[in-house]
C-alpha cells in the first residue's frame, strides 16, 4: 500500500425520505435561529414553502440564484441578505443555488445547510466556482464546505428524465476524475468506484420510470459519493475544460460535463489505465470512454456542444485556453491533443485517443 492522506469529510449528512422536514432541527443543532432561504427562480416556490414550514426561523427568501454564480448576482444577494435578522443560509435547489450560498458564506462566514434537487455534488465541496466578465475562477476555503447537507429523495422524484440525465452524468464526472486524481487515495477510490457503478444503475431505471424510487434513492447515494469525492481530491483536464467552456460560453453546466466527459477520458485512457479499469467495470463496459459515451447517449443526453451553442470557432479559444496554465493532469496537455479532444466533442463524434 502507497502511502497517502485522507483529510476526511466534514460535512453532516442527512440521508433520506421526507428529511426536508428537518431542516428546522438541523439548524436547532447549530444552534442557528434564523435563515435565509436560497433558490432560482424557477424554485422560488419551493424555497418559499419551506421558509413557511420554518415559520418564525425563516428570515425571507432570496431567489436569485443562476448558472456559473456570477458574481454582479452573488453581490445583489448579499445587499438584500444584509437587511436580513439571518445568521444561516438554506439553499434549495442544484449546483446554481449551492453556488449562490457558498459565495455568500465565503463574504459572511455563515452557516449553510444545503438541501440538493438535482445530483450536482457541490453540496460537498469546499469549492465555489464564480464567473466575472465570461471567465470563471475557483476558489477554495473552509468557509465554503456547507456544515450540513440534507438529502431528501422524494424531491428528486419530480426531476425532469433530461435533467436526471445530464446532473447524473455530471456527478459520474466528479468520481471518473478522482479515480486518477493526482493526490487519490485508496479510500476514495473505492468511493469513486462505488458512485459510479450506482449512478451507471440507476440512471437507466429513471429514464425508464422517473418515479422509480430505488432508483431515485440509488442515484441521490451515488451523487453524494461523487460529490465526497469532488470535495476531497483534486480534478483534472475534464473539470478544467468544463470551467473553460462555461465561463468562455455560457453553456449549461451540466450538459456540458455530459458532453465533455468520454472525450476526456479519452485523452487520458492510456496515461491512467488502473482507473479507466475500475470506470470501465463500474459501467459494466468494456472501455471507459466509450462506456460513459453509450451511457448518455442511451439516456438521451447530449453528445455534442454545438447542440449546446458553443460556436465552432471557440474551438480554438477554448484549447488555448485549456493550456494556458499548467495543472495535474495524468497526460500532459498537448494544444493539438486538446484541439482534437474539443473537435470530436463539439461534432458529438464517438471518443477515440486524442
Amino acid at each position: 500500500m502507497e502511502p497517502f492522506r485522507f483529510p476526511g469529510l466534514p460535512a453532516r449528512v442527512v440521508f433520506g425520505h421526507g428529511t426536508l422536514a428537518q431542516v428546522g432541527d438541523e439548524m436547532a443543532r447549530l444552534g442557528r435561529r434564523r435563515a435565509v432561504v436560497l433558490a432560482t427562480p424557477p424554485q422560488r416556490g419551493q424555497a418559499e414553502a419551506l421558509a413557511a414550514h420554518l415559520g418564525e426561523r425563516a428570515a425571507g427568501v432570496i431567489a436569485e440564484a443562476t448558472m456559473h454564480t456570477p458574481v454582479a448576482v452573488t453581490e445583489g444577494a448579499l445587499a438584500r441578505l444584509r437587511t436580513l435578522d439571518a445568521d444561516c443560509l438554506v439553499a434549495v435547489g442544484g449546483g446554481s443555488t449551492t453556488g449562490l450560498s457558498k459565495a455568500l458564506a465565503l463574504r459572511t462566514d455563515l452557516d449553510q445547510i444545503v438541501v440538493p434537487t438535482t445530483y450536482a455534488g457541490s453540496e460537498m465541496t469546499p469549492i465555489v466556482g464564480e464567473t466575472r466578465d465570461g471567465i470563471k475562477t475557483t476558489q477554495t476555503s473552509d468557509r465554503i464546505r456547507p456544515e450540513v447537507v440534507v438529502y431528501d429523495v422524494d424531491l428528486t422524484l419530480g426531476l425532469p428524465v433530461p435533467m436526471s440525465a445530464t446532473s447524473g452524468m455530471n456527478a459520474i464526472a466528479h468520481a471518473v476524475e478522482a479515480l486518477y486524481a493526482e493526490d487519490r487515495n485508496p479510500i476514495v477510490s473505492l468511493m469513486a468506484e462505488e458512485a459510479i457503478r450506482a449512478l451507471a444503475r440507476a440512471l437507466p431505471a429513471i429514464a425508464a420510470d422517473p418515479r422509480d424510487r430505488a432508483a431515485r434513492s440509488d442515484a441521490l447515494y451515488g451523487a453524494w459519493l461523487a460529490g465526497a469525492c469532488l470535495g476531497t481530491v483534486g480534478m483534472a483536464l475534464h473539470h478544467k475544460l468544463c470551467h473553460v467552456l462555461g465561463g468562455t460560453f455560457d453553456l449549461p453546466h451540466a450538459e456540458t460535463h455530459t458532453v465533455v466527459l468520454p472525450h476526456a477520458v479519452a485523452y487520458n485512457a492510456l496515461a491512467a489505465p488502473e482507473a479507466m479499469g475500475r470506470i470501465a467495470r463500474a459501467l459494466g463496459a468494456e472501455d471507459a470512454a466509450q462506456g460513459l459515451y453509450d451511457l448518455a447517449r442511451g439516456l438521451g443526453a447530449p453528445t455534442a456542444l454545438a447542440g449546446l451553442g458553443m460556436p465552432e470557432a471557440g474551438i480554438e479559444r477554448a484549447a488555448e485556453a485549456a493550456v494556458a496554465s499548467p495543472y495535474p493532469n495524468p497526460r500532459p496537455l498537448a494544444r493539438e491533443g486538446i484541439r482534437r479532444l474539443l473537435d470530436n466533442a463539439y461534432h458529438g463524434r464517438r471518443p477515440d485517443p486524442a
